[in-house]
């Protein structure tokens, strides 16, 4: 044991086993103390162990060692020594050498007078059996272990085996119901292809009813039109016969009405415009009377685009007085139902692009014409019997629109019914 205390100090860590690595650093004899039992058991069942120990503790007991590790025993050596060395170098024949040491050890008892050369060979024979027993101990423990891991082993593959069958089974019904996918994506395609069959005869069907639709309505709109065909022909055999009545008693539309002519004459007593008619006892100057002028039936109502604006609101740019302009006109138009054209100066501007307020139509003079000569054409242009009202301060404008038959009203007063709105 001393032995084997002294040489476990002088080991690599890597080569002491691990339930000693932690006493490695102990001296000798506090190794003794607290690991006598680990290192007897150790010594008997780690053969690489015990040959290391056995190897430092021959090369330190010198001659002796190597007599030792030559199978020779010195007459002279101590007995214990010589079978603790006997024991740890395990020459040839060591069980027999160890055996006669143990006698003459024994033999020797008797003649040492000293307790502790005696206790000595008492703990070395103790120690002796307890290494075979615990030798055989440990060859018992491996065994079962070995057992056990047969047994393990054999679990293992019973296991194994029968993943495996499980393993097959889900195959098999992995298979059975890829089949089942594949037979039901043949229906779902079955299905689809009859469903877009369905489709293209309805749609079909569809266009036929579309068809006969339009039909019908071309048919309702030809009806409708010979209908209105023979109500113009009742209206216009009416007209003709009005007119000719007219010229069989030749009347002719007078210039001005006698109300007009008194008007006229209170308006230019008064300093107001020449020709400005009053309707229904309403100054010329009050936004009333636009109004009035605009609910005659089919009223066309003739705009001087920038000579509404520049007495309304000069202050701003030309574009945003036309914006201005055609947004109020249309409110106008909306409200009132009458035609609206308004006429700009083109000058080189180009038309409006975007989308103008419903019944209202934006006119620019082309290149060398003005507009108020355009505006003269188109009073001139209007039908005999249609209300022409023609917004603009200018006195040619207005002298004539009046001769063509329209009314005449200022920008200021457009201004104030704008403003109104």
């Amino acid at each position: 044991m001393s032995y084997a205390s002294d040489a476990l100090g002088h080991l690599p860590l890597d080569q002491i086993p691990g339930p000693l690595r932690a006493i490695a650093r102990f001296t000798p004899s506090r190794r003794v103390r607290h690991a006598a039992a680990e290192i007897v058991s150790l010594l008997a069942t780690d053969d690489d162990f015990r040959e290391r120990i056995g190897e430092l503790i021959a090369q330190a007991s010198g001659e002796l060692g190597k007599a030792v590790s030559a199978g020779a025993v010195p007459a002279a050596a101590d007995p214990v020594e010589v079978a603790a060395l006997t024991y740890l170098v395990r020459p040839e024949g060591w069980h027999d050498q160890l055996e006669a040491l143990l006698a003459d050890v024994r033999g020797r008892q008797g003649e040492v007078a000293h307790a502790g050369q005696a206790d000595e060979v008492s703990r070395l024979r103790e120690q002796l059996e307890t290494a075979r027993t615990q030798h055989r101990a440990e060859v018992e423990k491996l065994r079962e272990q070995a057992r056990s891991a047969r047994k393990e082993a054999e679990e293992a593959q019973s296991r194994i085996r029968e993943l495996t069958r499980a393993a097959r089974a889900a195959q098999t019904e992995a298979d059975k119901a890829n089949a089942a996918a594949s037979t039901e994506r043949g229906r779902l395609a079955a299905a689809r292809s009859e469903g877009d069959a369905e489709v293209r005869r309805l749609r079909a069907r569809v266009a036929e009813v579309e068809d006969a639709l339009r039909s019908a309505r071309q048919a309702t709109r030809e009806e409708r039109s010979v209908d209105e065909a023979r109500l113009w022909l009742l209206l216009e055999t009416i007209n003709q016969a009005s007119r000719g009545l007219q010229r069989e008693l030749a009347i002719n539309r007078p210039d001005t009405m006698p109300a007009d002519a008194v008007a006229s004459e209170q308006q230019l007593a008064s300093g107001g415009a020449v020709g400005e008619p009053a309707v229904r006892g309403l100054n010329a100057d009050d936004p009333a009377w636009l109004d009035q002028l605009l609910a005659l039936p089919t009223a066309h109502l003739i705009v001087d685009g920038y000579n509404v604006t520049k007495t309304g609101f000069a202050q701003l740019s030309l574009e945003r007085q036309r914006g201005r302009l055609i947004s109020a006109m249309g409110v106008l138009a909306a409200r009132t139902g009458a035609e609206t054209t308004i006429v700009f100066d083109g000058n080189g501007v180009a038309a409006p692009t975007g989308p103008l307020p419903r019944r209202v139509r934006v006119l620019f003079s082309p290149a060398g014409v003005t507009a108020d000569e355009v505006i003269r054409r188109l009073a001139r242009a209007e039908p005999a019997g249609r209300p022409v009202i023609v917004v603009s301060s200018d006195r040619e404008v207005a002298e004539g629109v009046r001769r063509a038959g329209g009314y005449v009203v200022t920008s200021a007063l457009l201004v104030r019914r704008m403003s109104r709105s």
